[in-house]
């Protein structure tokens, strides 16, 4: 197969496992800047153009859209999905879960666990929003952070309303969840490909740190998963519509619930806690669900 990796960094520890994981099982793969890439939109001929030349006869793509760039990372997902070409994530799959309302709201729609939340957008009424979910401690987020950024834990409604006075500063949409005290700072990420947990990492917070992310001086090591904390990670991805994704968890005295549903994952911190290799699974799945030829799209000799 001729796979292409959308990504914007070639030197990164994940886009260079998942190229070397589809070069070792036999696939020509080609990491394609997103961002340099343009498009013919047209109903007879849809193209896209990258360095002068069409990115024509592709079977696959495999989406590494960054959080900063959604909009038109998506765009360009889509345009190959209007070529009828695979993507290990769908567009609307990945503006889903990266619009972290959304994803929260079609979780507990579904039923899914979740920490008690309450949004709002440069409230005043910041006594009505931290009523929401129950007063202090609350853990105070930007919709649009990653990696833990523009997330701070307010331990006393005192600090709460300076974190969130300061937010509306900003202008921004704000997230007030409940504190996970139990959690004692860790969280579980589980990778879901194809419907199936594949690895599954606790990730342990930095002493004095709430946050669990390893960008955030995090360590990590394998765990094994309850019946509970598997289906609700696999029903999370589903839900989202990934074929490829990173769930992630708190263990809370009323089961497990959902963070984050995230449709670039990365594989580094994976990979090194289980032993599990992530990135040959990605191309599995890709394999097992790339049809060669598709209805109305023809292969040159």
């Amino acid at each position: 197969m001729k796979i292409l990796i959308l990504s914007r960094n070639s030197g990164l520890y994940s886009t260079k496992r998942l190229k070397e994981a589809g070069e070792a099982r036999g696939h020509s793969v080609r990491v394609i800047d997103y961002l340099r890439c343009y498009m013919n939109i047209t109903a007879h001929r849809p193209a896209i153009i990258y360095q002068g030349g069409e990115l024509d006869e592709v079977d696959a793509v495999i989406p590494r859209i960054g959080a900063t760039h959604t909009f038109y990372g998506s765009a360009v997902v889509r345009q190959f999905e209007v070529m009828r070409t695979f993507a290990a994530n769908e567009s609307q799959a990945i503006n889903r879960s990266r619009d972290k309302l959304r994803c929260l709201q079609i979780l507990a729609q579904e039923g899914i666990g979740l920490p008690v939340t309450g949004f709002a957008h440069s409230t005043k009424d910041i006594d009505g929003l931290l009523d929401t979910v129950g007063g202090a401690p609350v853990v105070v987020k930007l919709l649009e952070g990653t990696q833990g950024m523009g997330v701070v834990l307010a331990e006393t409604k005192k600090a709460a309303e300076s974190v969130i006075g300061a937010f509306r500063q900003l202008d921004a949409n704000i997230l007030v969840q409940e504190f996970i005290k139990e959690a004692k700072g860790a969280d579980i990420r589980v990778i879901v490909i194809g419907g199936r947990a594949v690895a599954a990492m606790k990730r342990q917070g930095a002493p004095g740190e709430f946050r669990s992310n390893i960008h955030q001086g995090g360590s990590a090591e394998k765990i094994k998963l309850t019946p509970e904390e598997r289906s609700t990670a696999t029903r999370a991805a589903k839900l989202m519509g990934l074929g490829f994704a990173g769930v992630d968890l708190l263990r809370s005295n009323h089961g497990p619930v959902v963070m984050e549903v995230n449709s670039s994952p990365g594989l580094e911190g994976i990979e090194k806690a289980t032993g599990v290799d992530v990135a040959g699974k990605v191309i599995e799945y890709v394999e097992k669900n790339q049809p060669l030829r598709r209805p109305g799209r023809t292969r040159k000799a």
